[in-house]
């Protein structure tokens, strides 16, 4: 009996995932699965057949589409070492501290990227998306180097390319870069009306033990261990300073939206405080209309390395949750709205 085919195998993946999850494919997710298979097969064919390195990948849809599903099926089922998979903050950050680190003179980025992807032929970006002018530059000479390098990327986004970096003030700078997806990438559309967020029981809680509570009374966080909103301030070390947090203690780490969210805070600070804090509150947290918006930025953020680390989060603030993020739409509030949703909602008896 002849072994399955790498293809074969990747289709077999998702068959058995989807049954197992209760899911039935739709068209769009099943067009990418068989575009995934044949990057399987392309990948793993022996080195005196391949002319050139496959092409790249580009997977965009709306939130709830099932996009991390897809890249997390393909990552899992692909038999294939030479593979990385991460979120894209996480990676940025752990890039950023590389460079960094180089000594001056040479090239910083090349330099990083020999470390950070020794033998690797195979790079998953998920959760893309450009809204600093700063990263964006950063991020049009790292696609440059991956594709020099023959690196297969495959990226999840809910934007299509020519929607990164909606910032009209910056768009057209970072239009090399969207050309460069374009160009070099196949660009997937996942779309659909379905929103499969957490349509399955059996899927595990993003946010552990979580929770939405309003108006956040005495009782309901005595119910749930939480300590009370409080006027005093302790130092929370992070790098190379510190920021302040209402208490850190039994795991728990406790900020007020104000002192996280309006203060000048970035993703490495909530990547670097997740390597130690299981359990996160964010107490005070207004109406989302009322914020500014670069606070309204890190709120999605924090959402984003907090959903993505599976990490405890527990929000309170005074009102249910669809009137605090009422009013409130900038890029990717969609997706921060259908993941907190997912939040036990615990409201007045």
């Amino acid at each position: 009996m002849t072994s399955p085919s790498p293809a074969q195998q990747v289709l077999g993946h998702f068959a058995e995932l989807a049954q197992g999850r209760g899911y039935t494919l739709d068209a769009a997710q099943q067009a990418a699965i068989e575009r995934f298979a044949r990057l399987a097969d392309e990948l793993l064919r022996p080195r005196l057949f391949r002319r050139q390195a496959p092409r790249s990948l580009y997977l965009w849809g709306p939130v709830g589409r099932g996009k991390s599903f897809l890249l997390d099926g393909f990552f899992a089922a692909l038999p294939f070492a030479e593979k990385r998979r991460v979120h894209f903050h996480a990676f940025f950050r752990e890039l950023h501290e590389r460079m960094f680190r180089q000594p001056p003179g040479g090239d910083a980025l090349a330099a990083s990227l020999d470390e950070l992807l020794a033998g690797c032929r195979l790079l998953c970006f998920d959760e893309f998306h450009v809204h600093d002018i700063g990263d964006a530059m950063l991020i049009t000479r790292l696609f440059k180097a991956l594709f020099s390098r023959s690196v297969v990327l495959i990226t999840t986004s809910n934007y299509p390319p020519e929607g990164l970096l909606p910032n009209p003030l910056y768009h057209e700078r970072f239009l090399p870069a969207i050309r460069l997806i374009e160009t070099r990438m196949d660009i997937l559309a996942v779309a659909g009306t379905q929103d499969y967020r957490g349509a399955s029981p059996a899927e595990p809680d993003p946010f552990g033990i979580g929770a939405y509570l309003w108006p956040g009374s005495l009782e309901q966080r005595q119910a749930l261990g939480l300590p009370p909103l409080a006027e005093t301030r302790i130092e929370v070390p992070v790098g190379h300073r510190s920021l302040p947090a209402i208490s850190a203690a039994e795991g728990l780490l406790h900020f007020s939206f104000a002192d996280l969210c309006e203060g000048p805070t970035a993703v490495l600070d909530y990547l670097t405080l997740s390597e130690t804090w299981q359990r996160w509150l964010l107490d005070a947290v207004p109406p989302l209309r009322d914020a500014s918006p670069a606070a309204r930025q890190r709120f999605i953020n924090l959402v984003d390395v907090l959903y993505d680390r599976r990490l405890a989060l527990f929000l309170v603030s005074t009102a249910p949750l669809d009137e605090t993020l009422a009013d409130s739409e900038i890029a990717d509030m969609s997706r921060t709205r259908s993941r907190l949703s997912q939040l036990r909602q615990i409201g007045p008896d």
